[in-house]
């Protein structure tokens, strides 16, 4: 069993589903609010090691995951307490606007740092749901190729380092886009049609039109898969740049390239991701993983 140590927060919005533009205005604390957060932050820190203590207790880690989603929102605050052990038992964190749960460790090392939700408007008039994503990096690589650079910073430094983000997709970490079908109507035709476009832009946006890259990686998702909601895919980076694809669990194809794997990530921790609130997340939770 892998167990990992660290503060890790996800934004648990309750329903109805909102807006992923959507942002809470911010109030000033009163006397009143400011006894309720120290009596909720408490509350949930007794829940924290109640769990570290028994993890499979499923009352006590409902009861934590309550206390962070509703409190935290309702509030516009989030809970500074200590460090919650996680492990591959964790509950699974799930994405509130779809209802897609991604598991806390994945592949036995890598850690879910945000998640999102794919957005796409038809013919500029109406917005679907076309897929939840979890984003995941491999702790001990993180650690390896990034701590030298960081570890010498407070967490509160490196939230919001434009660099710390540019150096993970640039470096050599093991990493995993998990996107999760949504849109119950989607073809594969269609998800190849929608990376020829999102990564043919970034490709030109790094200084290349390298259609021949770009065609090896869309012909990967061949007709004859099916993809109905729930399938997942996985795009996996791993150890000297290669892009590796599953669909369900079924590797479809790898690839060999550093262009093509900054490529994918851009599209969901670059300068224009497709959900600003899941880079928001990967921020902060990797500037926990590496924060002293």
């Amino acid at each position: 069993m892998v167990s990992f140590r660290f503060p890790f927060l996800f934004s648990q919005p309750p329903k109805p589903p909102f807006s992923v533009t959507s942002n809470a205005s911010r109030r000033p604390f009163s006397g009143g609010c400011s006894i309720a957060i120290t009596a909720a932050a408490v509350t949930a820190a007794g829940a924290g090691i109640a769990i570290s203590q028994n993890p499979n207790n499923p009352f006590l880690q409902d009861a934590l995951k309550f206390l962070v989603s509703n409190f935290s929102l309702k509030n516009n605050f989030i809970p500074m307490w200590g460090s919650l052990s996680l492990s591959d038992n964790s509950a699974p964190v799930t994405e509130s606007r779809t209802g897609m749960s991604f598991p806390v460790v994945l592949k036995d090392s890598q850690r879910l740092l945000g998640i999102g939700l794919r957005r796409k408007a038809i013919l500029g008039l109406k917005n679907i749901d076309v897929y939840a994503y979890g984003i995941y990096a491999d702790d001990g690589d993180v650690k390896k190729f990034l701590g030298e650079k960081y570890g010498a910073f407070s967490t509160t430094e490196l939230k919001g380092n434009k660099h710390l983000e540019e150096d993970l997709m640039e470096s050599d970490v093991r990493m995993t886009v998990r996107l999760q079908i949504v849109y119950g109507k989607l073809s594969i035709r269609s998800v190849r049609s929608a990376f020829e476009e999102s990564v043919g832009s970034r490709l030109k946006k790094f200084g290349t039109e390298d259609k021949e890259l770009l065609h090896r990686f869309t012909s990967q998702f061949k007709d004859e898969y099916k993809i109905p909601r729930g399938s997942i895919i996985d795009l996996s980076r791993e150890q000297g740049y290669v892009l590796r694809t599953s669909i369900d669990g079924v590797e479809v194809g790898s690839i060999e390239s550093k262009l093509l794997c900054r490529s994918i990530l851009d599209l969901y921790i670059g300068n224009e991701p497709f959900d600003r609130k899941a880079k928001e997340e990967v921020e902060f939770n990797l500037a926990s993983v590496l924060g002293k």
